[in-house]
Order: C-alpha cells, then structure tokens, then sequence
C-alpha cells in the first residue's frame, strides 16, 4: 500500500500544465513528505484527489485525505470519517477538515469543535503555523478532543430478531442497553469470521512442485522489487535535498547579482554626471579661446609680461591663484632645502625646523585652495546651468 500511495503522490504532484494540481512548486516536495508520514502514522488515512467547490462559486482540483480518525471512548475504539482538504496555499495555509458522516449518523449538536455542517475548528488548526504544523500531529489532536467529546453518533435502529442463538447470544445485552440510551458514538460493528481447521487427515493435497517453486520466485521477485524500490526512493530523496540546496544557493547569488546590478547602474549615473560636468567645462574653455585668441594674434609674443597677461575677474579667483602660487612657492623653498642638506650646506636640525613650519604654511594654503574651489564649482554650474539648459541631465 505504501508503494501504490508513493506512486500515486509522485503522479499527480509531478504533472504540468492545465491538469497541474494548483500547488507552488517548492511546496510540493513537502506536500508529498506530509501525506506520505500520514498514512505511514494512520493506515486508515488514503490520498486522492478530488473536486472542491469555493464559497465563491470556484472549483479547483485538490488533494485531500479520506478515511477514519482511530478514537477511544469509555475504553471502546471508535472510527470517525473524515475528510482533510489540502488547500492551494498548504502548508503555508491551513487545511480544512470536515467530519463525514455516513447515512445511519448524525452530527452531535451542539458540539464545541465540530459544526452543524460537519467542519472542525481545533485549537491545533487556530495555531497553525508551518513548517512546525503537519498533518500526523492534526490528526493526533482530532482523535484527542474527538475523544472527550464524540461528534458523531448512530441513529438508533429498531432491533430485529436473529433466529441463531448461538451466534447472537452475547449481543442480547448489547442491543438492550444500547436501545435504553438515545446514542452511542458511532461505529461500525467489528464482525469476526471463523472457519474450523479440517480434521487431520481429511481433504488434505499435496501442491504441485513446479506451483511451489513458481510462487516461491514470485515472492522472491516482488521483495527484489521492494528492495530496489526503496533504494530508489532514498537516492531520488537525496538528489531533491541536492536539488534544494542548489535552488538555496541560486536565489542567494541571483540577489547578489541584483545588488551588483544596482551598484553598477548607480556608478553609471554618477559618471554621466561627471560627463556633463567635463562637457560643460569644455564649453567654457572653447568660448575663453574664440573670444581670446584674435586678442595676441598681431602682437609680439616676447614683449608679453605673462603677469599681466591675464586678468581676474573676481576675489575668488584672485584668492585662488595666491593660494596656488604660495603653494607652488612652498614647494620649492622644500625642495631647494633637500638640496642644501644633501650638500651639507643646511644643518639637519634646522632643516626640520624649517621643512616643518613650511609644511604647515603649505597645508593652510592648501585647505583655503580647496575650499575656494568648492565654491567656484558650485558657482560654476549653477550658472552654466541657467545659461545652457540643454547639458540638464534627462
């Protein structure tokens, strides 16, 4: 049975297209794994599929398990029909069980767990919550509160005379206290068949050799076959473990290429920005030379003082080239101290003295240099920016 119920499970969980049961794809191995512990647990519990009508008008095709919950009451075993809907989100969502009754019960009402129309509401099914809730536990719970109060019970039957005595005389009481109470939880009679051994010696035949070897090798076949079906059970449960893993590890490195992605796309952006800064400079130079080169085209170049050669249009500027020229100046008073004092001409200790007090000079002038420049550039843009729409970035 638990090769049919395999077989049965790998079947309808692995079809695609329009007769695909409405189940997502990485559930389905979980799905398979629940209702397989199921009937492993509660024999009594079948797969199948069936139609399920939504309260919407909706039907879809479904799995559920049939059959009978095992429950004891005033130490009497007791079977109670049921049916366990898997929904299209389970496991994330909870099933829906229906108490099933068959023709000759009824439906205990009121009933603290079970509706007049048959579905049940446990605390087990309020708390669900997957991967800690499976089917195995739900039925455990159903036959514990089924127990402490049966749902279903058998409508009472007028008693019919059995003309066997021998047969029937230990169910004389049996029917009289039944017919003295209005109910009893029901369950369908257990009816145990006996047939006597013949006498030694009488009817007895020989089997055929070739029938005894014959069903010998088909029993010896069928356990081949069970074996190499386990086998291939447990190699084809570790292949889908692998095949998870691997889909875990795609999905990680899928989110890294997409942080990648994003990073990439914003680097893009900032070098488009940085273009349009470029160009809009480019500009500016190609307007200073068209408006500047006819200026020296008919003067002598040696008589050009370079100092007055160019002149600054605003403080900015005029701050700006102080700074750089102190910079410059700076540096080369460092490096004329180098000189001296790979020639011994300064003495080392003054040359530290000295390298240290230009050094500082050198880096104020510097920090003002790039604080200028900070607003130069701010300035800048915002003006090419009102003058040259077109360099706006889209």
């Amino acid at each position: 049975m638990e090769q049919y119920t395999q077989q049965f499970l790998n079947s309808v969980l692995s079809q695609r297209g329009p007769s695909a049961l409405p189940y997502a794809e990485d559930m389905k191995w979980h799905i398979r794994q629940h209702l397989l512990h199921l009937t492993e647990a509660y024999p009594s519990l079948q797969p199948k599929t069936a139609v399920f009508n939504h309260n919407d008008g909706r039907t879809v095709n479904l799995l559920q398990a049939d059959g009978t919950v095992p429950m004891s009451f005033q130490g009497v075993t007791y079977n109670i029909p049921v049916l366990i809907w898997l929904m299209e989100a389970y496991p994330r969502q909870v099933p829906f069980v229906l108490v099933n009754p068959t023709r000759d019960m009824i439906i205990k009402r009121p009933h603290p767990f079970v509706s007049p129309n048959g579905v049940v509401s446990i605390p087990y099914l309020q708390t669900w919550v997957f991967p800690g809730s499976n089917l195995v536990e739900l039925v455990r719970n159903l036959s514990h509160f089924f127990a402490r109060d049966p749902p279903l019970y058998s409508q009472r039957k007028p008693s019919t005379h059995n003309s066997n005595p021998n047969l029937n005389s230990n169910y004389g009481s049996v029917n009289s206290s039944m017919e003295s109470t209005e109910a009893r939880p029901a369950m369908p009679p257990k009816v145990y068949s006996f047939s006597p051994p013949p006498p030694y010696g009488v009817g007895r035949v020989m089997e055929d050799p070739a029938e005894v070897f014959k069903k010998n090798a088909i029993n010896k076949l069928v356990e081949g076959l069970s074996t190499d079906i386990r086998e291939i059970r447990s190699g084809r449960e570790v292949e889908m473990e692998g095949l998870f893993s691997a889909q875990s590890v795609l999905r990680k490195r899928e989110e890294e290429l997409r942080r990648g992605l994003k990073e990439m796309q914003d680097e893009r952006e900032g070098l488009e920005q940085q273009l349009q800064l470029v160009l809009m400079n480019t500009d500016v130079l190609n307007q200073w030379l068209r408006d500047n080169e006819g200026k020296l085209c008919c003067q002598d170049f040696s008589s050009v003082d370079v100092d007055e050669a160019f002149e600054l249009s605003d403080t900015l500027s005029k701050q700006m080239m102080d700074c750089t020229a102190s910079d410059l100046a700076v540096e080369d008073t460092i490096y004329a101290l180098d000189k001296a004092v790979q020639e011994g001409v300064v003495p080392f200790d003054q040359y530290l003295r000295n390298v240290r007090l230009l050094s500082r000079e050198q880096f104020f002038h510097r920090a003002t240099a790039s604080k200028v420049r900070a607003v130069q550039m701010q300035a800048q843009v915002a003006s090419m920016a009102a003058r040259t729409p077109q360099y706006a970035l889209s």
